[in-house]
């Protein structure tokens, strides 16, 4: 990760920043830079996403969303994925979606890139359960394993085809085999 600032720095002060590529995120008073995602993270955060709103949306009971800007509890984080309950999406007066989400998902999941450590990424997800979150997933393509943290900060690794936990609601089945299966595409 590239450091965009060394000093302290408000939230306030982040949030005015121009946007940079790979985005930003805010945390400890430093503005850090997420690594680039590469082919397997890419895949993943998108096949989730698709997964989680084949489920999710047509009840309306959840949405995910890709690289979301999410602002909670003095930090100003951007999960690979973040998945929030239908009626806790925040919208305009007039209905639409709004722009800014000042508040933790519901499931964050964070996909380690190549030569990534994990601290980072389970520090945001740490500090999402901490505020509220009901679940976070650390997915680790190279060892082929999801680690989960649990709104009172359990943790439990999976691997195989050990059914995962999702948000509560959401009718979806998952496993480890399945989430890394997907990295195979079909000739």
């Amino acid at each position: 990760m590239v450091q965009a600032s060394a000093l302290p720095l408000t939230l306030d002060a982040f949030l005015q920043l121009p946007e940079t590529q790979p985005a930003s995120e805010y945390i400890h008073h430093q503005a850090t830079q997420k690594p680039m995602p590469q082919g397997e993270h890419s895949l993943l955060q998108v096949a989730l996403c698709k997964a989680i709103d084949h489920v999710g949306e047509p009840q309306r009971i959840a949405k995910a969303f890709s690289e979301l800007r999410c602002v909670f509890g003095g930090v100003a984080i951007i999960p690979d994925v973040s998945v929030f309950r239908w009626p806790r999406i925040p919208r305009t007066p007039s209905g639409r979606i709004a722009n800014r989400f000042e508040s933790q998902p519901d499931w964050a999941i964070e996909i380690l890139s190549p030569d990534q450590a994990q601290t980072r990424p389970l520090e945001k997800l740490l500090h999402c359960a901490e505020q509220g979150t009901e679940l976070g997933w650390l997915v680790d393509p190279e060892a082929e394993s999801i680690l989960t943290l649990s709104s009172e900060s359990q943790i439990k690794l999976y691997r195989g085809s050990e059914p995962l936990p999702v948000l509560s609601g959401l009718s979806l089945e998952l496993s480890a085999d399945d989430v890394f299966g997907w990295l195979c595409l079909p000739e």
